[in-house]
């Protein structure tokens, strides 16, 4: 069984990351996509919150797991029992960095191999900050996340 990781922030998920999702089903048995407890970054939502929207966004796909970790992705792929991880490229700036994680991650878990995907060109100014400038100011995030989740963000920046 061909299982993966995608693994990421999502906070928010948006439909660059759905884009991703989808694509990346279809080439693995089970995806895993997992959010990632950074304890150095200063998020709009809890590691909880963010999996309640994944697995609302993502309920209708049958390969599909939704987790959350903290640590290192070599660790948990050994743990959940994946040999690929997934990374979306949106430009040669993502693939810097991208391939700088692949590199150690190679180091850290031998037998994990990295799979990069680039981004639909429709996708390619969207990230998790730009979704939150918007929506701080109160801009249309339509066309940057999924509409179940619109309404989870919106709700932050109420106040």
């Amino acid at each position: 069984m061909r299982k993966a990781i995608y693994a990421g922030s999502f906070d928010p998920i948006t439909l660059g990351h759905m884009d991703i999702i989808r694509r990346a089903a279809k080439l693995f048995d089970i995806l895993v996509v997992a959010v990632l407890e950074n304890p150095n970054k200063c998020s709009l939502f809890t590691v909880e919150e963010r999996k309640e929207q994944l697995e609302l966004v993502l309920s209708e796909m049958e390969n599909i797991e939704v987790a959350s970790f903290r640590g290192l992705l070599a660790d948990f792929a050994k743990e959940v029992g994946a040999t690929a991880a997934v990374r979306g490229l949106r430009n040669t700036m993502d693939f810097a960095v991208e391939y700088q994680m692949y590199l150690i991650n190679r180091k850290l878990g031998k037998d994990m191999e990295t799979v990069f995907l680039a981004a639909d060109e429709d996708h390619l100014c969207l990230s998790s900050t730009n979704v939150k400038e918007v929506a701080v100011f109160g801009g249309n995030i339509d066309f940057m996340v999924p509409q179940q989740i619109k309404p989870f963000i919106l709700e932050k920046y109420k106040k």
